[in-house]
């Protein structure tokens, strides 16, 4: 059987700056995502882990670590991640960033979502239990970013759904968030500089031109509070808690 990939590289020519992805029909009936990087083709499970392994017997190394963790609470130990685990870790955050990207690219933003979710906990597992403040610094470095694309997937994914004004409250909750990271890391003056935030800025002023948005439901409850406007505040509650359902 040939099993060199010639020609899946020769008809699908790399671009670099740009993220090449596409799902394909795979062997079982189930779907992969594939994506075109510089030295070939990278191929990704759509569900649990990208490489589909099943670490420990369990769907992600995540779901492993917090196992462990809850085992060592009751037992009334200490847990801190091991240079092994530490290591298995990494890899998974790394597989999840690509098929987080590729989900964008597909706009499959509610994929890319689960993606950013799974990371994020993660990302705080391994802040509880880290060996240490380089390894913590290493990935707390990166929250800002997956955060950035979990509001990206989120805003788009109201639009998509006829949404707009929700799409401008996951934006304003998504700058919220950037807000906190550059506050705990000490960078607030920097933040307005940012290309993430100016991004985001950019997508919520779009939006509002656009679908001639003014003050969304949560920033007339918000305003609502302010002026202790109590009877106005509980009839916006109602009116977003019926929007929800």
């Amino acid at each position: 059987m040939n099993q060199d990939i010639d020609n899946v590289l020769r008809d699908w020519e790399y671009k670099p700056g740009v993220v090449q992805a596409r799902l394909v029909d795979a062997p079982g009936g189930r779907q992969v995502i594939q994506m075109r990087v510089d030295l070939g083709v990278l191929q990704l499970e759509v569900d649990a882990r990208p490489d589909g392994a099943h670490p420990h017997g369990h769907d992600t190394y995540y779901e492993y670590l917090h196992d462990r963790s809850r085992a060592a609470q009751r037992a009334g130990s200490k847990f801190v991640l091991s240079e092994e685990e530490s290591q298995e870790a990494d890899r998974e955050f790394m597989q999840f960033y690509h098929r987080r990207v590729c989900w964008l690219a597909l706009r499959q933003y509610a994929r890319a979502m689960r993606d950013a979710d799974h990371t994020l906990t993660f990302m705080d597992l391994v802040k509880r239990h880290s060996p240490g403040d380089e390894y913590t610094q290493a990935h707390e470095q990166y929250r800002g970013f997956v955060l950035f694309h979990r509001t990206q997937a989120a805003s788009a994914l109201q639009v998509e759904k006829n949404n707009p004004e929700q799409a401008v409250d996951e934006v304003r909750s998504g700058l919220e968030k950037l807000k906190a990271f550059f506050l705990e890391f000490g960078l607030e003056e920097q933040m307005e500089e940012d290309p993430m935030v100016q991004h985001l800025k950019k997508i919520e002023s779009t939006l509002r031109e656009q679908y001639d948005i003014g003050a969304t439901l949560h920033e007339q409850l918000e305003q609502a509070i302010a002026a202790e406007d109590y009877e106005r505040a509980a009839q916006l509650r109602d009116a977003l808690n019926k929007r929800k359902r």
